[in-house]
């Protein structure tokens, strides 16, 4: 759970952001953001950060746990929480009133507007944010990265030969629970020979045979903190075009890897590893390279042709060519 003076660091930073686009409040309603700003864990909550004070808004399932947090006024709300909020807006929060558009529905605008008070659409504001991890943060994905990795060691002296994808994804998610994680980062993806050529396979019956390979994605969460991370295994000798395939993504891999420096530009990094792959005429590229890990699995930045981002210190990605 965030600390006081983490609270007040990252709603500063938010005011700040609210300030840019000629807002008085910031009110957010993405329970992601809402933890990030607060360490408060809750489905039904928002967080209006004013100029002087930040109220904390939840029903009443959850004021208990609420009432833990420092740094926060608690503010008893309906279930209806944004009808709730925008029935009192005025009252709860000095307009103009900032709210995140990219996680609002038309539905949630309009309770927002009952009382007329000025709204002013942001949008990816606490996800930017969120995108530069601080020490604390940095140690927590540390930790879910050695868990996965621990996980992905047992698996690999497990037998693959003859055993469905499902059981195998199953097994992957035991070793990450038994390897100290909260809950898998996401579902595991375990995608054998043809599958394997199929981005976010859903891991089904198909039994893996011998001389394929088997690519496994998994990650641990811990903290509330994501890892992710893919593994390719061979099940014997493969055929000339696998080897060859494996050796350009590995080697793409290492080339991108180099070039994931502050300052480097996103768009530029995923060209330039597309552009490896491409060239050799082994496939079309399907996906970006990579995404930022956080609090959710995909976050910012992102390696892919419309990104805008640059790298900066703080940043977690992943780098997953081909």
């Amino acid at each position: 759970m965030a600390g006081e003076c983490v609270v007040t660091r990252r709603i500063a930073r938010l005011r700040a952001e609210a300030e840019g686009l000629g807002a008085r409040s910031f009110l957010v309603t993405h329970p992601v953001n809402v933890r990030y700003l607060t360490g408060f864990e809750s489905s039904n909550a928002a967080l209006l950060a004013r100029p002087d004070s930040t109220l904390l808004l939840t029903d009443g399932r959850y004021q208990e746990a609420a009432r833990k947090i420092e740094g926060v006024e608690l503010v008893t709300a309906d279930r209806s929480l944004l009808e709730d909020i925008g029935g009192r807006l005025g009252e709860l929060g000095e307009g103009p009133v900032a709210f995140e558009a990219d996680h609002v529905t038309v539905a949630g605008h309009e309770a927002l507007s009952a009382d007329g008070t000025e709204l002013v659409p942001a949008t990816g504001v606490v996800s930017r944010l969120r995108s530069v991890k601080e020490e604390e943060e940095l140690d927590t994905i540390r930790h879910a990265a050695r868990i996965a990795d621990e996980a992905y060691q047992r698996l690999a002296r497990e037998p693959f030969v003859g055993r469905s994808e499902a059981e195998l994804a199953w097994t992957m998610e035991r070793f990450l629970h038994e390897e100290g994680a909260e809950a898998p980062a996401f579902p595991t993806i375990v995608a054998s020979g043809p599958n394997a050529a199929l981005p976010h396979h859903h891991p089904g019956d198909r039994r893996v045979e011998a001389g394929e390979t088997v690519i496994v994605d998994a990650g641990a969460r811990v903290g509330g903190y994501c890892s992710d991370c893919t593994r390719t295994f061979a099940t014997g000798p493969l055929p000339d075009d696998l080897r060859r395939a494996y050796a350009l993504c590995r080697a793409t891999q290492e080339h991108a890897l180099g070039s994931v420096v502050v300052g480097a530009s996103a768009r530029q990094v995923d060209a330039d590893a597309r552009a490896e792959i491409e060239e050799s005429g082994v496939a079309p590229v399907l996906h970006g390279l990579g995404h930022g890990v956080g609090l959710e699995v995909h976050e910012l930045p992102v390696f892919r042709p419309t990104s805008t981002d640059t790298l900066e210190h703080g940043h977690v990605v992943t780098v997953e060519p081909g």
